[in-house]
């Protein structure tokens, strides 16, 4: 077996890099510092933060602000742009998700999933990895402001199960926020991380069972002296914690229709205070035999309340919640693996917190509990700062020997006569990895051949994903079954592949790095980095007005307690006091009805209010001297008395 040190990169050529967890929906950010990982709070305090991003009118919202609006904003609030990533608009996971959304998704003229929104009044397109370049400049920010030094450089983690579309689409995600991704890190692998990087044991097999709130992912690990390493992976990109939630507001829906006669299904503002509701009801229920879920106004003259019980919540995900354990049957399958093999079961996610989920889980393993010792809210983004120290060259004796040994989680090969998919690297083969296999040709004097690059289980490519193909020809025309081409599958530790075809007699090559249907071109990804750059600005342009507004409020609320003071009062003149309020009670009437006035408007206001000779700034600086006059008249009477 081989054995991959990853080589670390010098930390003064490239400065600090952190780990990001990219959910669907949650993030989180960390780095490695001082010998530990710091999770890095945002600027509400919260070591993760909602994956929403909001337009409104005058501004872009990310996060917890996003979050909070999106009852009142549903059309331009959108989440779980990790379910649209890498994927095509035709894809059904997408048509089904389509109608529980209030955005509107549509196809662009590639066939890729967009989404609408308005942005300063204007319809535009979306693709999901421009909403995910908007969370990771978020956590970019996050971390920026934490460590107070410019961040360029990223790990990001994603399911095991993603496959080369969505791995790329997530790189295309870092490029068009600025960023570099160093490293593609697969969740479960980095789950293992943070469960094994403290502990000195003997060797361990371990299953990191990850459900999070889009994606769930079981990868089977043996952990021994600081290797880790990837046995066997299994998952599905389309199951998590929004499911569950999705499962409750369809209840929910139909209570109100039968209860209150209501159809709330065509109300997006009502949608998305019933989804609010329904992931606080998940959530109390994973500590709670019952919650009362209420929603005030829920329809004009409708107050909604209904108890909902853990009972029912099983009831209604008791499908989804039995598909957790394929996965598990399939990886110990593919590893050879028994259950009573297993050291440890490491749950790492939010929905792991489900009592029904570790149940299923502890009665699958014989009655053996799962590990909780870790935080299933931080364990991923925990391990990619790890990897992120590594990679930055940061010394430390925790992880100057991790070593990483991931695995490609889908069978990849080419299409060869009849449409049979040839393998080439199979699925679970330790990455990063090349292999080679030579074919030959079909058809006498054949001097060209096409190769088909697919990835899948299936034995049909008609059955699998076609990732790109590529032509090689010029070599001289021979009998069937006498050229001889090479061809050589390079895939990368971010599990992104390269393929090269050589035919030996004449040393004709060709190569392509997989650039599949759902990749950006160079054209796409350097409009988008322009799109962010405005968004940025923008960004930064509403920062300062609202800072210039809060100045300016602050002045005027400093000026009105001076007012208040009898002192001072009692040393201004009637004409200078009237003066001096009314011209704060036009400020305080201006600041109430300019909601869009600019930075620069708000900062000549109160340059006015500093400026005016009537006014405040040079009135108030006159008396402030009086009273200092005064105070210093006081203490050296006091002494005189003393003396």
């Amino acid at each position: 077996m081989l054995l991959l040190a990853i080589a670390p990169l010098c930390q003064s050529e490239i400065g600090p890099v952190v780990g990001v967890d990219l959910g669907t929906t949650y993030s989180c950010v960390g780095i490695f510092k001082n010998g530990k990982v710091e999770i890095i709070a945002n600027d509400q305090g919260n070591r993760v933060t909602p994956s929403y991003v909001a337009f409104t009118d005058g501004e872009r919202l990310v996060g917890d602000a996003a979050k909070t609006q999106a009852a009142f904003n549903p059309q331009n609030t959108v989440y779980d742009a990790k379910r649209l990533i890498g994927r095509r608009f035709s894809d059904p996971h997408v048509q089904s998700d389509m109608k529980l959304w209030p955005f509107a998704v549509e196809a662009d003229k590639d066939g890729k999933p967009a989404i609408r929104v308005h942005v300063k009044g204007e319809a535009k397109l979306l693709l999901p990895q421009e909403i995910s370049a908007m969370i990771l400049s978020k956590m970019r920010d996050t971390a920026e402001a934490y460590l107070g030094q410019e961040v360029k450089n990223m790990v990001v983690t994603v399911p095991a199960y993603f496959n080369d579309a969505q791995r790329q689409a997530t790189k295309d995600a870092g490029t068009i926020a600025g960023l570099n991704v160093l490293r593609i890190l697969n969740e479960p692998t980095a789950a293992a991380i943070a469960y094994g990087l403290d502990r000195t044991m003997e060797a361990q097999t371990i299953l990191v069972f990850d459900l999070g709130g889009g994606t769930f992912d079981v990868s089977l690990l043996t952990i021994d002296s600081g290797v880790f390493e990837v046995l066997a992976t299994h998952g599905d990109t389309h199951l998590g914690g929004e499911d569950f939630d999705n499962r409750i507001m369809q209840h929910l829906l139909s209570i109100c229709k039968k209860k209150y006669a209501k159809d709330v299904a065509g109300n997006l503002g009502a949608l998305q205070k019933l989804r609010r509701e329904a992931e606080r009801a998940k959530r109390t229920l994973s500590i709670q035999p019952q919650v009362r879920v209420e929603v005030e106004s829920l329809l004009p003259g409708l107050d909604f309340s209904e108890t909902l019980t853990r009972a029912k919540l099983e009831e209604l995900c008791s499908d989804l919640f039995r598909q957790t354990l394929v996965p598990v049957e399939r990886v110990l399958e593919d590893a050879g693996i028994n259950k009573e093999d297993v050291d440890e079961i490491v749950l790492v996610g939010g929905s792991t917190r489900i009592p029904k989920v570790q149940q299923l889980l502890k009665r699958f393993f014989g009655g053996k509990a799962p590990n909780l010792s870790i935080n299933p809210d931080e364990a991923v983004a925990y391990g990619a700062a790890v990897q992120a120290g590594v990679l930055s060259g940061e010394r430390d004796k925790k992880i100057d020997e991790l070593l990483l040994l991931d695995v490609a989680p889908l069978t990849l090969g080419l299409e060869v006569t009849g449409g049979v998919m040839a393998a080439i690297i199979p699925r679970n083969t330790v990455i990063p990895t090349q292999k080679t296999k030579v074919y030959t040709t079909s058809e006498d004097n054949q001097v060209a051949v096409t190769n088909k690059v697919f990835e899948g289980e299936r034995k049909m490519t008609a059955d699998n994903r076609l990732l790109g193909m590529f032509e090689l020809t010029g070599f001289p025309a021979m009998p069937r079954g006498v050229a001889q081409i090479e061809v050589t599958f390079d895939l990368d530790a971010n599990g992104i592949l390269s393929v090269a075809a050589r035919e030996t007699t004449s040393g004709k090559k060709a190569q392509i790095k997989i650039e599949n249907k759902d990749k950006l071109t160079d054209e796409q990804v350097e409009q988008m980095l322009r799109d962010a750059e405005n968004f940025r600005e923008d960004d930064q342009k509403a920062m300062g007005r609202v800072e210039a507004q809060s100045a300016l409020e602050q002045y005027v609320y400093a000026t009105k307690n001076k007012l208040k003071d009898k002192g001072l009062r009692g040393r201004m003149d009637e004409d200078d006091v009237d003066a001096i309020q009314a011209e704060l009670r036009v400020v305080d009437s201006w600041i109430d009805s300019s909601d869009d006035a600019s930075k620069e408007e708000y900062e000549s206001t109160l340059q006015q209010l500093q400026e005016i000779e009537v006014t405040v700034g040079p009135i108030l600086a006159k008396y402030d001297e009086a009273i200092t006059m005064d105070d210093d008249d006081i203490e050296l009477t006091a002494e005189h008395d003393e003396l």
